[in-house]
């Protein structure tokens, strides 16, 4: 197996301020996974979850969605699990929280112009608090959310930043299988 590309230096991180990714996205997606924007690690390597101790991929791979765990730099492979990924706001950060409210209500309706296009069966947002904001529904949970999103079930699911110290790893595998065994 790869090690993968090197790891970015902190030139590299610096310079990837307000970088993006290009969304993982197609047709026939039974989930499209959505983050709330590039970390710097992900915006200086160009792949989604991307930085070490992101628990993202283990998640994925222990719910069922990929039979093995993918790398980062292998997330091309999970358009043929019928996943994709794509963010709320585009553009890299340090954390989160360097994000407006408006601009992650803007990221709502960009993916919701996006599942309009692709029509994936469900859409599961990767991040409690920004979901809140961006959906404006302050008192939400996570798992599935009573409305639709242009058709598609609409989950969310805790954020599997390594930031996020308030859950374990099995946590990210149960709520990530919960949803897998919905479709």
């Amino acid at each position: 197996m790869s090690h993968g590309p090197a790891r970015p230096t902190a030139a590299d991180l610096r310079a990837a301020f307000g970088k993006s990714i290009q969304s993982l996205v197609g047709p026939n997606l039974d989930v499209l996974f959505c983050g709330i924007n590039p970390g710097l690690y992900s915006a200086a390597t160009g792949h989604h979850f991307a930085r070490p101790g992101n628990r993202f991929w283990p998640a994925l791979h222990e719910a069922g969605f990929t039979p093995r765990r993918l790398q980062p730099w292998e997330e091309a492979e999970l358009l043929s699990y019928r996943c994709g990924i794509t963010n709320l706001v585009a553009r890299g950060t340090a954390t989160a929280a360097e994000l407006s409210a408006d601009e992650l209500r803007s990221g709502r309706k960009r993916l919701e112009r996006t599942v309009r296009k692709y029509r994936p069966r469900a859409v599961a947002v990767v991040g409690i608090g920004a979901y809140r904001t961006a959906f404006d529904r302050p008192r939400a949970e996570a798992g599935r959310q009573p409305e639709e999103l242009a058709g598609a079930a609409l989950w969310v699911l805790p954020n599997t930043s390594g930031l996020n110290a308030n859950h374990r790893p099995a946590d990210f595998a149960r709520a990530f299988r919960e949803l897998r065994l919905s479709l």
